[in-house]
C-alpha cells in the first residue's frame, strides 16, 4: 500500500536509488493508495552520479514489491521486505535492462510483460 510521501528503492539498473511517490495513477477519481502492479508518479531522491537520470527528475514507475501483504485467491499471502519500483517510460517500457530481487506473478496478469521478462525470479 503506497500513499504520496512513501519513500520506494529502485529495483532495476536505471542509476535511480531511492523515488518518492507523489501521485498515484488510476482510472479517474481520487485514488489514496497504490498496490503492486499500479503506476505512480514520483520524483527520484537518490540517484547515482554517472547515470542517465538525475536527482529530482520527475519520472513514472510501477510498484513491484509492497510490505503490505498480497492476497492470493488460493489463500496464499506475499509480503516483501521492502518497497520497490521498476521505472517506466510513457509507453510502459522499463528504462533499466535489469530487475533485481523477486516480483509477484501478478504483474504477468496486469500486462507488465517486459517487466516480468527482465526480472531474475517470479514468485
Amino acid at each position: 500500500m503506497i500513499q504520496p510521501q512513501t519513500l520506494l528503492n529502485v529495483a532495476d539498473n536505471s542509476g535511480a536509488h531511492k523515488l518518492m511517490c507523489i501521485r498515484i495513477l488510476g482510472t479517474g477519481g481520487n485514488q489514496r493508495e497504490a498496490h503492486i502492479g499500479n503506476i505512480i508518479v514520483a520524483v527520484i531522491r537518490r540517484a547515482s552520479p554517472h547515470g542517465s537520470i538525475e536527482m529530482s527528475e520527475v519520472i513514472r514507475a510501477v510498484i513491484v514489491r509492497t510490505c503490505k501483504e498480497l492476497k492470493r485467491d488460493n489463500g496464499i499471502q506475499i509480503r516483501y521486505d521492502e518497497n520497490a519500483a521498476v521505472i517506466i517510460d510513457k509507453e510502459g517500457n522499463p528504462k533499466g535492462t535489469r530487475i533485481f530481487g523477486a516480483i509477484s506473478r501478478e504483474l504477468r496478469k496486469l500486462n507488465w510483460i517486459k517487466i516480468v521478462s527482465l526480472a531474475s525470479e517470479v514468485l
